[in-house]
C-alpha cells in the first residue's frame, strides 16, 4: 500500500469553494440545508403523477378484461336477449355499455335505455374546493410534463370509436384513456362479440384523481410537520455544533497567541460524535505541540551538551599549545585539535539534519523506490571502498524480483547506511553482516543483522534516542554523534514504516535491525 502525499492547499483556494457560503453563519447554514432537503421531499408531489399513471394503467386492464367477459356473455345469448343483458351487466358493473353492429353503427346504448351511471361532472357548476384542485392538479401536470390526455367528447353519430374501431379490425378489445372536463379520467374499452358486433364500455374513474388528491393532502400534511419539526430541530443542532465549536476555536487562539502550556482544551468527554471527536482531537494535538516543544527545549539541551565536549577539549588544546615548545607535543596537540574540528563538524552536520528532517519529510515528493537494488548499490559501493577490520556484507534474497516502496530514495538509503556503520562498528573483526529482504502481502521487510554484542532487552528503545551513548568498546571516543538510529527511525516513520531490534533467531550472539516499508502499489 502506498503512503497517501498531502497536497498542500492555501487559504485562497478553501475560500473558492465556500465563496457566498463561507460568510453565512453555521446555524443559517444548517437551516437552508434542512429546506432544501424538505423542498427536495415536496418533490413528491410531482412524482405522485407516475402513482396516478400506474393507478391508470391497472383500470385500463382492468376495464379491457371487463370489455372481453361482457362481450364473451353477450355472445353467449340470442339476439333479442342482447339488449336486456347488456342494461343488467351495465347497472351491476357501473359502466356505460354501447352495442355496434359489425358495420360498426351503434346500435344499442344503455344511457338512452334510461340508465344514468355515467354523468360528466360540469366544472363551472363545482364549488371552489375541487377548482383549486383542478388548477393544482395543472400545474403539477404542467411542471412535472405529464402526457395530456385527449378530451372526452360524445361524438357525432357515424363517427368511429378508436376502440370499436380496433375492435373490429384487429378482432381483439381494445381501450383508450381520455379526460374529461373536470380533469377526471374516462377509460373506455372495446371487444368484438362472437357472431358479429361490437361492445364498448365507458367509465368515468373520478375516484382515480379522489385517491390522488387525498395522497397529496396527506403529503402536505406531513411537509408541514416535518418542516415545523426540522425548524426546530435545526436551530438545537446548530446550538449543539456551533457552541462548542466555538469553545474550541477559542482556545486554538489562545494556543496560537503562545499561550499553550496556560491553555485546557474542552475536551467534551460526554459527547460521542463528531464534535467530540475534534475536541479531542484539538486537545490531543495542543499536547502533541506542548511535548513537540518540550522535546525541541530537550534536543536543544541535549546538543548544547554535546558541544560543550569538543569545545573544552578544543579550548584547552588551544590554550595549551601556546605554551609547548616539544615538537611532540605539539603535533600531538594539533592532532587532538583536528579531531575536535572534525568531531564538531561531524555533530553539527547530524544535528542540523536531525532538526530539519521532520519538515524535509512533510514535503518530500515521494516515487516508487526499489529496496533491493539500492541496498545492492549501497553493499557494492561499501565492497569497493573496503571495510575496515575484514568485516563481510552478504544479502539474502530470494529472488530477482523488484522490492518497491514509495518513497524519498536519497532519504531511505541514508537509513540503511546508518544500519550498516552501526553493525560496522559493533562487529568484531572478520564479522558477517547480513541483510535479509523479504516480502509480506503490503509490505516490504529488510533485516540487518551482525555478530555483535547484541543489544538487551531493556534497551532496544533508547538506542533510537538522540545522543544515544553506548559505543562499542574499542571504538574511538567522538567517531560518532550518536543521531544515527534516531535519524533512521524518523525517516521510517515518515515513510509510514516501523524499524525495532530485535535478537537473532539462530540465538548467536549480535542484533537485528528490523525495517518494515509499505509496498509500492502495482504500476
Amino acid at each position: 500500500m502506498a503512503r497517501d502525499i498531502a497536497i498542500p492547499r492555501s487559504d485562497a483556494d478553501g475560500d473558492l469553494t465556500l465563496r457566498w457560503s463561507g460568510r453565512v453563519s453555521l446555524t443559517r447554514r444548517i437551516l437552508a440545508v434542512n429546506i432544501f432537503a424538505l423542498a427536495m421531499l415536496a418533490g413528491g408531489f410531482f412524482y405522485l403523477d407516475s402513482y396516478r399513471s400506474r393507478i391508470v394503467d391497472s383500470r385500463v386492464a382492468q376495464a379491457t378484461r371487463e370489455a372481453r367477459l361482457i362481450a364473451a356473455a353477450l355472445g353467449a345469448v340470442p339476439q333479442d336477449e342482447r339488449l336486456p343483458l347488456a342494461l343488467q351487466l351495465a347497472r351491476d358493473t357501473g359502466v356505460r355499455l354501447r352495442l355496434f353492429d359489425a358495420g360498426g353503427s351503434q346500435i344499442a346504448d344503455t344511457q338512452a335505455m334510461g340508465l344514468r351511471n355515467f354523468v360528466l361532472v360540469d366544472p363551472d357548476r363545482d364549488g371552489p374546493g375541487p377548482a383549486a384542485g383542478r388548477f393544482l392538479d395543472a400545474v403539477i401536470d404542467t411542471v412535472a410534463g405529464a402526457q395530456r390526455a385527449p378530451l372526452y367528447r360524445e361524438l357525432k353519430p357515424g363517427s368511429p370509436w378508436p376502440d370499436v374501431s380496433e375492435a373490429r379490425t384487429q378482432a381483439s378489445a381494445g381501450a383508450s384513456v381520455w379526460r374529461a372536463p373536470d380533469r377526471t379520467p374516462v377509460i373506455t374499452a372495446a371487444a368484438p362479440i362472437a357472431g358479429g358486433g361490437v361492445v364498448m364500455t365507458a367509465n368515468n374513474a373520478r375516484d382515480i384523481t379522489a385517491t390522488v388528491r387525498i395522497e397529496r393532502f396527506r403529503l402536505s400534511l406531513v411537509l408541514l410537520v416535518v418542516t415545523i419539526v426540522s425548524i426546530y430541530l435545526s436551530l438545537f443542532l446548530a446550538r449543539t455544533i456551533v457552541g462548542p465549536l466555538r469553545r474550541l476555536a477559542r482556545a486554538a487562539v489562545r494556543v496560537r497567541l503562545g499561550r499553550a502550556r496556560e491553555v485546557v482544551v474542552p475536551r467534551l468527554p460526554d459527547r460521542r460524535d463528531e464534535i467530540g471527536s475534534l475536541a479531542r482531537a484539538v486537545s490531543d494535538m495542543s499536547q502533541a505541540l506542548r511535548a513537540r516543544i518540550d522535546a525541541t527545549e530537550a534536543f536543544a539541551a541535549d546538543v548544547t551538551h554535546e558541544l560543550k565536549n569538543p569545545l573544552a577539549s578544543l579550548r584547552s588544546a588551544v590554550d595549551s599549545l601556546g605554551s609547548v615548545r616539544q615538537p611532540a607535543l605539539q603535533d600531538q596537540l594539533l592532532a587532538v585539535i583536528r579531531d575536535d574540528i572534525h568531531r564538531l563538524d561531524r555533530l553539527i552536520s547530524d544535528i542540523s539534519e536531525a532538526s530539519r528532517l521532520d519538515a524535509q519529510l512533510s514535503r518530500a515528493k515521494f516515487e516508487p523506490v526499489d529496496i533491493a537494488a539500492m541496498i545492492d548499490a549501497l553493499a557494492a559501493s561499501r565492497a569497493a571502498r573496503g571495510i575496515e577490520r575484514g568485516i563481510r556484507l552478504k544479502i539474502d534474497r530470494r529472488d530477482d524480483e523488484p522490492l518497491r516502496v514509495t518513497g524519498e530514495g536519497a532519504r531511505l538509503e541514508r537509513v540503511f547506511e546508518n544500519l550498516i556503520d552501526n553493525a560496522v562498528s559493533f562487529s568484531p573483526d572478520d564479522g558477517l553482516i547480513s541483510i535479509a529482504l523479504t516480502r509480506t502481502v503490503e509490505d516490504a521487510v529488510i533485516r540487518v543483522e551482525d555478530e555483535g554484542p547484541g543489544v538487551p532487552p531493556e534497551a532496544r528503545e533508547a538506542v533510537f534516542r538522540r545522543f544515544h551513548s553506548i559505543r562499542p568498546e574499542n571504538e574511538a571516543f567522538g567517531k560518532h554523534s550518536g543521531l544515527g538510529l534516531a535519524i533512521a527511525r524518523t525517516i521510517v516513520d515518515g515513510h509510514q514504516g516501523a524499524i525495532a531490534v530485535e535478537s537473532r533467531d539462530d540465538r548467536l550472539s549480535g542484533a537485528r535491525f528490523v525495517v518494515t516499508l509499505p509496498l509500492a502499489d502495482p504500476l
